[in-house]
């Protein structure tokens, strides 16, 4: 059986933790920071767990993980 092959965009953009939950940076934080609320940088700070039902998703892209 050949092995499955892992979505490259997937890989760079996730990683999965120990109890495995989907681990990803926080989004809108690229461009446009004048635009953005003092609060909402703040808050976009690190990372953030997937929802269950985006997480179930991703696991897909990721069968090693």
């Amino acid at each position: 059986m050949p092995k499955m092959k892992t979505k490259s965009g997937a890989k760079k953009r996730f990683k999965v933790t120990s109890s495995g939950k989907i681990k990803v940076a926080q989004a809108g934080k690229r461009h446009g920071m004048i635009k953005r609320s003092k609060k909402f940088i703040r808050q976009a700070r690190g990372t953030t767990v997937l929802c269950a039902q985006d997480a179930r998703i991703v696991k897909k892209f990721l069968p090693y993980a």
